[in-house]
């Protein structure tokens, strides 16, 4: 569907593929590892466990119901469909790999789409949708972070030569600052139209305006760097408020056997968290179990296995594994602060009302974001921001300035 590659530069945020050894050496473990017959991760019994990667080969022939573990490019998918592969002893995969290496038996798949960085790489093979959401402010600082773990790679190739380098350590304040004053106010508004894209099941909108939009207009969305801001606008391409435009669905969320909608919400905060943290992780074992081709864990390992994730970081590096600066040493302008708070209350409104709010998905997303903003509420009260500061020149990568800002 993208074509433009150059737009693309989030391209491998994992490194799926790399070779991950475990010693067997306790004659118990390795006997209940050889009678169990499957790749997961071992239950000891009591609680306990041993942690194990997944297997990467082997998996071809077998028939598996696939998740879409969706998210705004922030590392959230990354700490879900690692509690995906522990407990069930399968592999992830991402969006690009599924594009660039071929359609594959991956029954774990993750997406940054429709967000800019992403791609519909795995054409038809999904069959349901885990929408990962993070707060906000945390999100754009976590996505600059994993941009600087790459380089600000501009293609595929690129990208996958510095995929040693993610989850390392924070770049410096200054690096941050300038991507921040370049990105972060339109990145904002992609955010929330991420979340509505996935909650209306592929509905087309426009991402400045939140009506619903024609084809053309959103095709023309998705190409951020072919387009300016202005040639973008919502009445140059569809035209005024008397015009009436039917609604359209991205086509490819047919392809998805349940649809573009998320069957879960999961918070990426509230998985790291020691007191919530299990009971998320249940919550991913509970959208598995009983799809075809899930063997998950017994119920009474899988505390276990988050702690083994999560406390003891067992398995790939993720955003907790960061060295130098906290998150919290990425400030922003009252001005972007505000207008996440504005983007947050509109969600909140939106999914907090009927028909909405009945619906589980709905609540749990209208729960999160309130706690976001709540957050972001009390920086503002606290004075908790920076100004802009002038620069003569932004060190920020050419393809940023780009994006949306001519």
């Amino acid at each position: 569907m993208i074509t433009n590659t150059y737009t693309k530069a989030f391209l491998l945020l994992v490194a799926l593929s790399a070779v991950i050894t475990f010693v067997v050496t306790n004659k118990d473990i390795k006997n209940a590892w050889d009678s169990s017959h499957r790749q997961m991760s071992v239950n000891l019994g009591g609680g306990n466990c041993m942690w194990t990667p997944p297997a990467y080969e082997g998996i071809e022939a077998t028939p598996f119901y696939k998740t879409i573990i969706a998210g705004y490019p922030s590392g959230d998918k990354r700490l879900t469909f690692v509690q995906m592969e522990a407990l069930t002893g399968l592999p992830a995969k991402d969006e690009w790999d599924f594009q660039y290496l071929g359609i594959t038996n991956h029954p774990f798949i993750k997406a940054n789409y429709p967000h800019h960085e992403g791609i519909w790489g795995w054409g038809d093979v999904g069959d349901q949708v885990v929408m990962v959401v993070r707060n906000i402010k945390r999100a754009m600082v976590e996505y600059h972070d994993i941009l600087w773990d790459i380089g600000y790679a501009k293609t595929w190739e690129q990208a996958t030569e510095l995929i040693p380098n993610l989850y390392a350590e924070r770049p410096p304040l200054t690096d941050f600052t300038a991507w921040r004053e370049e990105r972060v106010l339109d990145e904002i508004k992609w955010y929330g139209w991420f979340i509505d894209f996935y909650m209306e099941g592929g509905l087309m909108r426009d991402i400045f305006t939140n009506k619903i939009t024609t084809p053309k207009h959103w095709y023309m969305l998705m190409m951020p760097t072919v387009y300016t801001v202005d040639e973008l606008r919502y009445d140059k391409v569809v035209g005024d408020d008397s015009v009436i435009v039917e609604p359209s669905y991205d086509p490819n969320c047919a392809l998805v056997s349940n649809g573009c909608e998320p069957v879960k919400v999961i918070s990426a905060e509230r998985l790291v968290d020691i007191q919530q943290g299990p009971a998320v992780g249940l919550e991913i074992a509970n959208v598995l179990e009983g799809r075809e081709g899930m063997s998950v864990i017994e119920p009474e390992a899988r505390g276990c296995i988050w702690r083994e994730l999560i406390v003891n970081k067992k398995g790939l590096k993720t955003f907790i594994d960061r060295d130098g600066y906290g998150e919290s040493d990425y400030s922003f302008t009252q001005e972007q602060l505000q207008k996440m708070v504005t983007e947050l209350t509109r969600l909140i409104n939106k999914y907090g009302s009927f028909p909405w709010d009945t619906k589980e998905t709905a609540q749990t997303l209208v729960d999160l974001l309130t706690d976001h903003r709540n957050l972001i509420s009390a920086d503002l009260e606290a004075n908790r921001f920076r100004k802009m500061q002038k620069r003569v020149s932004s060190p920020t990568p050419e393809r940023f300035q780009n994006i949306g800002n001519n």
